[in-house]
């Protein structure tokens, strides 16, 4: 297992704890984003524990860039963060569960097993906002944000899962035109992320 945790103390903490459980191993600990995709993960893990409130990349916005590099790694959210919003962004940027750093390690160590069975492990808590979430989504009004044809179809295939190279082989245009679209995007939705952006797109249904 891999874990991208910034707080010394809690990344030793957890390493001892999936070290001295038999049949698991952490072989990767990062202290940030930057560290473990600049890293070249030699043995690919089948989970990383990633916190969200890194130092400089964030552990949401560093989702979609960790399933490009090994899309068969599932990415488990640990954080003190139990918010709609982050909660929702992770969610929509291919989290496949949200912990809370609270977990007790033997609950901790069954939502690993979980994830690994090919489950999506959520604290009680996080079930409930997730649950909450649903039930107060409301056919939309109509929002517009004069989005243009080219940057619906742009935001569509991030919906879709693309990342910003692999959206620009798809329209057959270069990635410093994608970067300019998505700027304009970013400015349109009042949003600051890719990760952003997508959930605004979801929550509102600004594609189909």
């Amino acid at each position: 297992m891999a874990i991208i945790e910034d707080d010394r103390r809690i990344r030793d903490g957890l390493g001892t704890l999936i070290n001295g459980t038999s049949g698991y191993g952490c072989n990767l600990s990062f202290r940030s984003m930057e560290d473990a995709l600049a890293h070249t993960w030699s043995e690919v893990p089948d989970v990383a524990l990633v916190d969200i409130g890194l130092p400089g990349m964030s552990g949401i916005d560093g989702l979609s860039r960790l399933r490009e590099k090994y899309p068969g790694v599932a990415l488990l959210m640990l954080t003190v963060y139990e918010d709609d919003e982050r909660i929702f962004e992770a969610l929509c940027a291919g989290a496949n569960g949200y912990l809370l750093k609270k977990t007790a390690p033997n609950k901790l160590l069954e939502c690993l097993g979980e994830v690994l069975r090919g489950g999506a492990p959520m604290s009680p808590e996080v079930a409930r906002r997730v649950l909450g979430l649903f039930r107060e989504i409301r056919p939309p009004e109509r929002v517009e944000y004069d989005l243009t044809p080219h940057e619906l179809r742009l935001l569509r295939l991030l919906v879709e899962g693309h990342n910003y190279q692999s959206a620009a082989a798809e329209l057959g245009v270069s990635f410093s035109t994608i970067n300019f679209h998505m700027q304009n995007i970013y400015r349109k939705l009042q949003v600051h992320s890719k990760s952003e952006a997508v959930a605004k797109a979801l929550r509102q249904r600004l594609v189909k």
